[in-house]
């Protein structure tokens, strides 16, 4: 598990407002019906954010980026992976989350993925103009395969995700990736994304890379009062990553 429930997102360096949030539901290509969270931006800039969870899919934390990510001034929506195989229901610390995650597939995250961009590109969701991903831990790697599985995309961001489940998808990918690293991930060791970023650029794929020293996995929370700068600084460089892909 990435965030706990006492954790929660660190303030973009220059906040607004969400001038709507809440609790939604998307239907899938394939029929299924998901949990969702959107948040509609007050000064809209005219871009979408798709934010991947982690392992234990939509809690509370998902949610608040959403809601700062549209403080920024870009409409997002936050997804869940499990209404296949968990129904829609609670994601606290206490859903048992491993069996769900280990039913998922990259074709049916992409699926959900994909209604929630279609969602952003409504009226309803702030009918946006560029749409990025991204994602953390599991939603990390999920958030880079979209670059492949998700044609239309601007970009696609991920912090401390797993390259193993990327790497299968690297000769497909398309979108522009962001790859924030924590320098001293216990899950992920730093050799392996260095490689990974090696791997990309040697596949034609533009990517943009960045290691934070010293850092551990899910340093991008607001509780880590030692890491704000690195939380600021992460901030900084996917504004700017969407500013200029969009």
């Amino acid at each position: 598990m990435c965030y706990g429930d006492d954790a929660r997102p660190p303030l973009p360096p220059i906040s607004g407002a969400a001038s709507d949030q809440g609790d939604i539901i998307l239907t899938s290509s394939d029929g299924v019906r998901n949990a969702a969270y959107f948040a509609r931006a007050a000064k809209p800039t005219g871009a979408g954010m798709v934010v991947l969870p982690d392992v234990r899919g939509l809690h509370q934390f998902y949610k608040e980026l959403a809601q700062r990510f549209a403080e920024a001034g870009i409409d997002s929506v936050a997804i869940d992976y499990f209404a296949r195989t968990a129904g829609m229901g609670d994601r606290s610390e206490s859903f048992d989350y491993m069996p769900h995650v280990q039913q998922t597939t990259a074709e049916t995250i992409a699926a959900d993925t994909a209604a929630a961009m279609e969602h952003l590109r409504s009226k309803d969701g702030g009918a946006v103009k560029s749409v990025f991903t991204v994602g953390f831990c599991f939603g990390g790697s999920n958030s880079w395969n979209q670059s492949a599985l998700n044609p239309g995309l601007d970009g696609c961001i991920g912090f401390y995700g797993r390259p193993q489940r990327a790497e299968p998808f690297l000769s497909r990918m398309k979108a522009p990736l962001l790859v924030l690293i924590a320098g001293d991930d216990a899950a992920t060791p730093l050799p392996q994304s260095l490689e990974f970023v090696d791997k990309l650029k040697s596949a034609g794929v533009r990517v943009e890379s960045h290691v934070y020293e010293g850092a551990p996995h899910s340093f991008f929370d607001r509780s880590y009062k030692q890491w704000k700068d690195a939380c600021d600084d992460a901030w900084r460089r996917m504004l700017d990553f969407v500013k200029s892909q969009s």
